[in-house]
């Protein structure tokens, strides 16, 4: 008995046959030579094999169950025939017919025949060359075929190329034994042993983990040196496949030995916590426990919290998810659920805390009085939504501060501006890495009650993107028959914001989505007059700048005349934050002299401010003689206030065009086509020889072109320059206007009425003219701001030209 050892790499491992003949060497070269020259039988009987194709040279072991094959292997190996081999092309099929085996083959000698317990038998067969079916003679009781021979063409001796291929594969295929844990390394001698090199190419092709078809092409390849080549790609692929599945399994390994580590680390942590007296991971979860008793919730809450609080125990310390589950209930715990501070409703200290901290704002600290009188009355009002909304630095902001003060409740601010994110509302569900509750249930956690002042600061500027709409998320929040009931993703429970008072604040009501906007009652709050600054000024910005610089009354003071002066030639603003600029840079200028022991006024004088502030820069709202035609002084409102704006009409020889300029928007635009028209329709009735307009060129312009300017007010202003400049009359002087025009001449009522009055009275305009419409919003101006003033009600054009344009011609007045 000798031992037979075939080496398989398919199988992965070294099988041993026991033989009764000699131990069968590696194919050698001359082996090789005798195989090629050996002369086939013109017929063979076939072995169809189910997932193996057999190459020439190579040993491999089958397994024959089917009876045919068994009655094949019997008959050859009792008369020492040799046989052909060939693939099916689909090894389900149990009995095999000439149209499902592939048409090239390998002839093979049986070496040993082993019968197996089960009636199968082990068959030992060696390649030996290859054929291709001519022709099938019979079926039965086995398949046989005449077959022909399938030359090989093979490189020469000296193809440097062949022979380095041949060692690339050699190499890879001792790379492939070292990266597979299962191959023994014994199997690189044997790899290193072989000496032909047809024989190495279908050695390692029979071995490698492919198909049957892939392997059945390569057979089929007649090129020697072409078969090398793909064995070679293949071989690459495989190698590629170890590797990466030798790097996962490594990864793994060290993930899991990672986490047992980590596992011993917290058991001993936790023994010693205990030794040392902390609180362990059960001590913490009964404390939780403990401290739920103490919470105000209702049922449902209570055995939602028990619910979660079970969840945590059953999980491992480990596992993500647990510092997620930890940090949940503790939001859960310390979120103050029904727990509400006392109101106070003494609406005189309320009157009194308003008035000292916001000079002005009559209408604003009305409707908050009128709010507490309310909640005095019924305690269980649902609270509504108030929007502040005005320019900046107008007091929106600290309106919210006074009235939670007044009302003895906590005061939350959260800032909106420039929030995309939904999540940052709604909070995040449990399920992400690193979720967090929303703003609104983070603000309430740290007030520490359910019934806060919440100031929503910068509502307008919410904005939309990819992760949402936060403005859809405030809906929830903002509306009285929804919020009491708030859904957070994270806290995954309804939670009560009907006894919020929510204070939103904007500076343009136009940005806010119609929905949200409707859910809030509006107040607005327009920019302060020179007086109101100057009072503001004294009582508050230069008292509190002195507290920040560390100085006090006695070492500087300031007149109203001196702060007159840095309101008008300093700021140019509805509010009054630049003020508080301006006067921080007077206090400091003092401060460096107190500091450098240099002497200095301690009573702010005109001289200081300019030397400190420089020359006034900021000569606003100057009015500008109309002693030539078509220049009219309009009125209009800005971000920072009212203003006042001239416009300029010129004529000059040409076929009756019309140019606009000065940076104007399409309203202002379709206002000076409009007022042309106008003109044109009515010319008999303003006076005017039709005939002139079809002869003179029209150059409407609106100075500080570099200033955008658009807006529905300008119309009676152009209106009139058009009518000035064509009849070549003066407007009347210290006079200005605002208001729309329709085609048929009607005056049209505009807004910003207060704003655009204050500009004129710092203008020195002495009459205004506007719709007869806007004569209820002068009459909510206080008197004393409006004192000296002359307004004309109008509601036709005509009624605006018998008033402001003068019988007077100009001088140089244009013959037309």
């Amino acid at each position: 008995m000798s031992n037979h050892k075939i080496l398989t790499l398919n199988n992965l491992s070294l099988q041993e046959f026991d033989t009764e003949t000699d131990l069968i060497p590696l194919l050698t070269p001359e082996d090789e030579e005798e195989m090629n020259n050996e002369v086939l039988p013109e017929s063979l009987a076939l072995l169809p094999l189910r997932n193996m194709v057999l190459f020439p040279g190579v040993v491999i072991p089958i397994t024959a169950g089917r009876d045919k094959s068994i009655k094949l292997i019997n008959d050859a190996y009792a008369s020492g025939k040799i046989i052909g081999v060939v693939a099916q092309t689909n090894e389900e099929i149990e009995d095999p017919s000439k149209n499902d085996i592939f048409p090239i083959g390998t002839v093979a000698r049986i070496l040993r025949v082993l019968k197996m317990p089960d009636g199968n038998i082990t068959v030992i067969l060696q390649g030996k060359k290859r054929f291709q079916i001519d022709s099938i003679i019979s079926e039965s009781p086995y398949i046989t075929a005449n077959i022909k021979p399938v030359e090989e063409k093979r490189p020469g001796k000296h193809d440097t190329e062949f022979l380095a291929i041949n060692d690339t594969i050699k190499d890879l295929a001792i790379q492939i034994i070292n990266e597979s844990p299962n191959i023994p390394s014994e199997a690189t001698f044997a790899i290193k042993n072989i000496e032909s090199h047809s024989f190495l190419i279908n050695f390692v092709t029979s071995n490698m983990n492919l198909s049957v078809k892939e392997k059945q092409d390569l057979l089929s390849i007649n090129t020697l040196k072409e078969r090398a080549l793909e064995t070679l790609r293949y071989m690459n692929v495989e190698l590629q496949k170890l590797e990466l599945k030798n790097n996962i399994q490594s990864k793994v390994r060290f993930d899991i030995d990672q986490q047992q580590r980590e596992y011993f680390l917290h058991q001993q942590m936790k023994t010693i916590q205990e030794e040392l007296g902390g609180a362990s991971q059960e001590e913490e979860l009964d404390e939780m426990s403990l401290k739920a008793k103490s919470k105000k919730w209702n049922e449902s809450t209570q055995k939602h919290f028990e619910k979660e609080l079970s969840k945590m125990r059953r999980m491992n310390p480990q596992a993500p998810d647990f510092g997620i589950q930890r940090n949940y209930l503790e939001l859960f715990l310390d979120l103050p659920w029904n727990e509400y501070s006392k109101d106070n409703f003494d609406l005189k200290r309320a009157q009194k805390i308003l008035d000292r901290d916001h000079f002005g704002l009559d209408e604003v600290k009305k409707r908050m009085i009128e709010h507490l009188a309310v909640l005095k009355l019924r305690k269980d009002m649902k609270s509504p939504i108030i929007c502040l909304t005005g320019p900046p630095g107008v007091g929106k902001t600290s309106i919210g501060k006074s009235v939670a003060e007044a009302l003895g409740r906590e005061y939350v601010r959260i800032s909106l501006g420039g929030l995309r994110d939904e999540a940052e509302i709604r909070g995040h569900r449990k399920t992400y890495i690193g979720a967090l509750p929303g703003r609104i249930i983070q603000s309430l956690k740290k007030a520490g009650t359910s019934n806060p002042v919440f100031v929503l600061d910068e509502i307008d500027k919410l904005s939309n993107s990819h992760h949402g709409d936060p403005s859809s998320a405030m809906l929830e929040v903002l509306d009285p028959e929804q919020n009491n009931s708030f859904y957070d993703n994270f806290l995954e429970m309804g939670y009560d914001l009907s006894k919020v008072m929510f204070i939103a604040t904007s500076n343009n009501m136009a940005e806010i989505q119609p929905a949200l906007r409707d859910r809030m009652e509006v107040i607005k709050m327009s920019g302060y007059t020179i007086e109101e600054k100057v009072e503001i000024a004294k009582q508050h910005l230069f008292n509190r700048q002195l507290k920040e610089h560390g100085l006090t009354a006695k070492d500087l003071s300031i007149g109203k005349k001196q702060l007159e002066k840095i309101v008008e030639g300093y700021t140019r603003e509805s509010g009054v934050r630049g003020l508080e600029v301006k006067i921080a840079q007077v206090i400091r200028n003092a401060a460096k002299s107190i500091a450098l022991e240099e002497e200095y006024n301690k009573k702010v004088t005109d001289e200081d401010i300019l030397k400190t502030l420089g020359v006034p820069r900021l000569e606003r709202d100057k009015y500008e003689s109309n002693d030539v035609a078509g220049v009219v002084t309009g009125l209009a409102w800005t971000s920072v206030g009212g203003d006042i704006l001239f416009i300029e009409s010129l004529i000059s020889p040409g076929k009756g065009t019309m140019t606009i300029t000065g940076n104007l928007g399409t309203v202002m635009k379709e206002s000076a086509t409009i007022a042309l028209e106008y003109i044109k329709a009515n010319a008999d009735q303003l006076g005017l020889n039709t005939e002139l307009l079809s002869k003179y060129n029209i150059h409407l312009h609106v100075p500080e072109g570099a200033t955008p300017k658009d807006g529905p007010s300008a119309g009676i202003a152009m209106l009139t320059s058009l009518v000035s400049v064509f009849t070549q009359k003066r407007i009347k002087k210290g006079l200005a206007m605002t208001g729309e025009i329709t085609l048929r001449g009607k005056v049209l009522p505009v807004g910003g009425i207060k704003e655009k009055i204050l500009a004129a009275k710092r203008a020195n305009i002495k009459e205004i003219v506007l719709c007869h419409e806007n004569k209820s919003d002068i009459d909510e101006i206080k008197p004393e701001y409006i004192a000296g003033l002359t307004f004309h009600y109008v509601k036709e054009m005509n009624d605006v030209i018998a008033i402001v344009i003068t019988d007077q011609k100009v001088k140089n007045a244009k013959v037309l």
